[in-house]
């Protein structure tokens, strides 16, 4: 045994498999990772669509990981419920398994053509879902070149008698599935062990029954992972992170008992190279009925736990028990947890702008009555409104400027910029609530001021007007509607006309001398050119929030 290079080949394939797994995960998320998000918020109404996106998502992406990212997001906007949430975590699971199904033809020739042909493509392309798709076939290329690495150098351990006694250790289904587990949380990718179980197999080293027990033992290592990255994490992330763990712990007690017959299962479907004997059968053989079982234990325990999600998220919410709110304003939906996935962090930004535009809503609603009529409370509660709007708003900068440094795809940088320029003028408009309006109140109580009922009317008037175009403003920001918007940009006018009217008429009344002094005309102006100025960012969000939709990127620009 050739020690050194025994060793070389077998960490620098795997390392070659990780890397190249991780790129190509990191380039399809880029390129699908939107129409995955899409596709999984219409296919959760329930728990079987619910587990059909998992699986599809997953088998797309080829990472559980990403699904169970975009699943917490799911939960913490209220779009899933935790029962929903687990069925996607079971159709992940599934999902998962496609890769051993590719590792399983034994393309390994292929790798070198993949990589140089991703590279090319990569380097030479000009469009950018273009040069991802190039990085996505170069890591394929690094996962086959690697397992051929991996399946060079464990060539010699055909022949070495402690390894094979070893082998034969494994017949424990115990120790295999320890094996297995700890192998994985070591390297933190089941996707990983089930490659070298596969490799292993292909040489002749590996019985069916052993392989089974390894791949049990993978699907226990990953819950490690999965905890571990969900630690600290939203309490959603907790939660999906023990639904993994439970799910995937279960169903491994579950099969213990049952691995002798999941082989056989599993040779009576799986084809059988007659054309050959003895160890090169097994080789020939193995790895395609280890993929098999891998797929049938998954699907079987999709299978056996979808009618238990009610039950599994009742043990999850005991385990996780809702955390206590801290005093003050506080994102909703902001986390850092979701930075690495930019299509579900820009979508997050859009509902933490809703949850801003609700409070500048709120500052709105009560403006006018604090201005006319209202006491010093009044106004100290309106300041104190538009204080939880300035910590809002830096709460969503911040968290923007975090995802600048982040690869985003085409479209992303644009929809970044709206949204900072929507949190910029709704901060706006709380800033003339405290910094405008409130000085006018004070000045209204110092100096005794009251105004009559025709003012009050055409003052409410416009402020009607302005509130109305404002909930169509939030409408807009939430959804992207168009139509919202040009309701919002079509209010202009209306506007418009009323402050005019308004204002001609409070000059008049001036100018006529019937007693009132330049201090009330003065008050009233001065509300009317607010209320304008109020209109006129609302009409500057709205135009943004559907510049935003448009320049979300969708599928479909991949094939213009």
């Amino acid at each position: 045994m050739q020690w050194g290079v025994v060793l070389t080949q077998l960490g620098g394939g795997l390392a070659l498999f990780l890397y190249g797994m991780r790129r190509m995960t990191e380039s399809l998320k880029a390129v699908a990772g939107s129409g995955m998000k899409n596709l999984l918020a219409r296919l959760t109404t329930n728990r079987f669509t619910a587990a059909f996106a998992g699986i599809v998502v997953t088998a797309v992406i080829q990472s559980s990981s990403v699904t169970t990212v975009l699943v917490v997001g799911f939960i913490s906007a209220g779009l899933l419920n935790l029962g929903q949430s687990i069925g996607v975590i079971l159709g992940a699971n599934v999902g998962t398994t496609m890769t051993a199904q590719i590792i399983a033809f034994q393309v390994y020739k292929y790798g070198l053509l993949l990589i140089a042909a991703g590279f090319f493509t990569e380097v030479l392309a000009r469009r950018e879902r273009l040069r991802q798709w190039g990085t996505a076939a170069m890591g394929l290329g690094l996962i086959f070149f690697g397992m051929e690495l991996m399946s060079i150098a464990t060539g010699p351990f055909r022949d070495w008698p402690p390894f094979i006694e070893m082998m034969r250790g494994m017949s424990n289904p115990a120790l295999a599935i320890l094996i297995g587990a700890v192998f994985t949380a070591i390297v933190q990718s089941s996707s990983a062990t089930t490659g070298i179980v596969i490799v292993l197999a292909s040489q002749g080293l590996l019985t069916l029954e052993s392989g089974i027990g390894l791949i049990l033992g993978s699907n226990v290592g990953t819950c490690v992972t999965a905890f571990a990255s969900a630690v600290g994490r939203p309490r959603e992330a907790l939660q999906a992170a023990w639904a993994h763990i439970i799910f995937n712990v279960v169903g491994v007690l579950i099969w213990v008992l049952f691995i002798d017959q999941l082989a056989d299962l599993v040779r009576a479907i799986s084809p059988v190279s007659e054309s050959l004997q003895g160890l090169d059968r097994v080789a020939a053989d193995s790895p395609r009925q280890i993929a098999n079982a891998h797929t049938v234990f998954n699907i079987a325990n999709l299978v056996i736990f979808i009618w238990f999600t009610g039950l599994l998220a009742a043990v999850v919410n005991r385990i996780v028990p809702p955390r206590p709110v801290p005093p003050g304003i506080q994102p909703k939906f902001l986390d850092d947890y979701f930075l690495n996935e930019s299509a579900l962090a820009l979508d997050t930004v859009r509902r933490e702008l809703v949850h801003l535009a609700e409070l500048v809503d709120s500052m709105i609603q009560r403006a006018l009555h604090a201005t006319l009529y209202g006491s010093s409370e009044d106004t100290d509660s309106l300041s104190a409104a538009d204080d939880d709007v300035d910590a809002l708003y830096n709460d969503i900068i911040r968290f923007l400027g975090k995802l600048s440094q982040r690869d985003l795809v085409a479209g992303q940088p644009q929809q970044l910029n709206d949204f900072v320029g929507i949190a910029n003028y709704l901060e706006n408009v709380g800033d003339v609530i405290e910094k405008d309006l409130l000085p006018i109140a004070a000045k209204r109580r110092r100096l005794g001021i009251e105004v009559d009922e025709d003012v009050r009317n055409r003052l409410e008037v416009l402020e009607k007007a302005v509130r109305d175009a404002f909930t169509k403003v939030i409408t807009a920001v939430e959804t992207g509607d168009a139509g919202a918007a040009l309701e919002v940009l079509e209010s202009k006018t209306i506007v418009r006309d009323l402050a005019e009217d308004a204002g001609a008429q409070f000059a008049l009344r001036l100018a006529g001398g019937d007693g009132r002094d330049v201090d009330v005309f003065q008050v009233e102006s001065d509300l009317v050119e607010i209320y304008r100025r109020l209109n006129t960012l609302s009409r500057r969000i709205a135009r943004l929030s559907v510049d935003a939709t448009l320049a979300e990127p969708r599928d479909a620009e991949a094939e213009n």
